[in-house]
């Protein structure tokens, strides 16, 4: 990659070199050669040229460039877990959720920004430009809240300690703030370069008419009313802080079971129109039941009779449905955000996206507890889930692959489109068509081939992000994971394993 490259861009800032792609996707037109994109100072595309030479001065991506991934569903802390949850023995979501409960307990708001930080770069250099993170770890273990001399009901934002907006820190980690370990994850992700919609999520109960267990404590608060209050003063926190083109805040509702019926009514009629939501729904067939038994009702049923059923609801996973339930979400032109790779590791089952999008809901990806984090592969999981279930092939065509991957995700989070149409956010990847995996592919069908490891170049905001897996400002991030995994459980994670990975830095890939 050639051409001057900056730390980023903003409105008023000047415009980022203009990009020339050796080839680049363009939606009905597919893949066309030698074009040249100018980007505007906010980041967005003002014009393109199709069939036309680099010119001097031009940050040149070589392969063939597409809009960059928008990931609609993420647990950064849950990226502690990858290959250590298979031991053999029998189990399942509920047995592994039992991990995910003990690395929760560790976090700190200095660990999790340095957790998070790395999990944020390695979706960078993988070709995310953005992603929905569905957070919940809100307070200390014992349930306390961050912040001295407040409780989950009243927390007030001190403005006099909030650092300039669009600064590269935004102030540091501070247990004794409010909201310590949301604005922790705002920090990393500008550090990471990623656009980040950070959804605050609601936690009541452990199901149905069950309060919190002790390891809930900290993910719950005291009501509905008291997690809106908290959100509100959340947003008004990030707004201050931080640009809404990097920052903003969403609404998440756990599930039907962790929010009671009745808040899940109070919430749908006191939340901003503006502000996207979203839900874990029937990810598990023992989430059904306990609804069907609490309600009379399927968890979709209980959301349109609650008011929260609309085109601004994102339901994740939504692998256990029926027939009236699909009906529902795509009436509503819901979002649905599949996992393909989660739902597997996790022994999900495989949702009915193809009848989803048949009915009218639109398709979004996201990485949730990063078992693997590639939006390229993830986009194929969801294609051979849909050849599986089917038995026939194929199911999604190539642009309707890249729709899910990219514009389906922004929908969910709220953002504007991004691509190389004019007035679009320039966040591109490019993709090298000469590797192992693709050569030999067609260019319009490279989502069938290629994988993270054949990411050559990611641009975010018009500005150069990542060079064949190295992020720009941050470095490896494997080498960022390493240092943080090698600070929890003990040093047990992470550890060195006798690995040189100066091999790696002298040029062996």
């Amino acid at each position: 990659m050639s051409g001057a490259s900056t730390d980023g861009a903003g409105a008023g800032t000047p415009a980022p070199a203009p990009l020339w792609c050796a080839a680049a996707w363009l939606g009905d037109r597919g893949v066309v050669e030698g074009v040249r994109v100018m980007p505007a100072g906010d980041g967005t595309v003002v014009s393109l040229e199709a069939g036309v030479a680099a010119q001097a001065g031009d940050t040149v991506l070589p392969g063939v460039v597409f809009p960059a991934a928008a990931n609609a569903h993420s647990h950064a802390f849950h990226r502690v877990l990858r290959g250590r949850t298979h031991n053999g023995a029998p189990g399942s979501f509920w047995t592994w959720r039992e991990s995910m409960y003990a690395t929760a307990r560790e976090l700190t708001p200095e660990l999790y920004e340095e957790l998070a930080t790395a999990v944020f770069a390695e979706m960078v250099v993988t070709g995310w430009s953005s992603v929905a993170e569905f957070h919940y770890v809100h307070h200390r273990p014992d349930g306390s809240p961050y912040g001295a001399g407040t409780t989950p009901d009243s927390m007030v934002f001190d403005p006099a300690a909030a650092a300039p907006a669009g600064s590269d820190t935004a102030g540091s980690a501070d247990a004794d703030e409010p909201h310590a370990m949301e604005l922790a994850l705002a920090r990393a992700a500008v550090r990471a370069g990623i656009r980040l919609t950070l959804l605050d999520t609601c936690y009541l109960s452990a199901g149905f008419g069950a309060p919190p267990g002790p390891d809930q404590l900290r993910f719950a608060d005291a009501s509905a009313g008291g997690w809106l209050r908290r959100f509100a003063s959340l947003r008004e926190a990030v707004a201050e802080r931080f640009p809404a083109s990097s920052v903003t805040v969403g609404a998440a509702l756990h599930s039907v079971r962790a929010v009671p019926p009745e808040a899940l009514a109070e919430i749908a009629g006191a939340l901003p129109p503006e502000v996207p939501v979203h839900i874990h729904l029937s990810e598990q067939p023992a989430e059904n039941e306990a609804c069907l038994a609490a309600t009379g009702l399927t968890p979709t049923g209980l959301l349109s009779s609650t008011g929260l059923l609309t085109s601004r609801l994102s339901a994740v996973h939504a692998t256990h449905l029926t027939e009236a339930d699909i009906d529902l979400l795509g009436g509503a032109e819901a979002t649905v955000v599949m996992c393909p790779t989660t739902e597997a590791d996790l022994a999900d089952g495989i949702g009915p996206a193809g009848g989803l999008e048949r009915a009218g809901a639109r398709i979004a990806l996201g990485t949730d507890q990063h078992a693997v984090i590639d939006p390229w592969i993830e986009m194929r999981a969801l294609e051979h889930g849909e050849r599986l279930a089917t038995g026939g092939r194929p199911q999604f065509t190539p642009a309707r692959l890249l729709a899910a991957g990219t514009g389906g995700g922004l929908r969910a989070q709220g953002r504007p489109p991004a691509g190389l149409e004019p007035g679009a956010v320039c966040d591109l990847v490019a993709i090298d068509p000469r590797s192992v995996r693709t050569v030999g592919s067609d260019p319009e069908q490279l989502v069938y081939s290629a994988t993270a490891q054949d990411v050559t170049d990611v641009v975010i905001g018009g500005v150069p992000a990542a060079h064949r897996g190295r992020h720009l400002r941050l470095g490896d991030p494997a080498d960022l994971l390493a240092a943080v995994l090698g600070r929890m459980d003990g040093g047990r994670i992470g550890a060195d394993c006798g690995t040189d990975r100066s091999i790696n830095a002298g040029g062996i890939q």
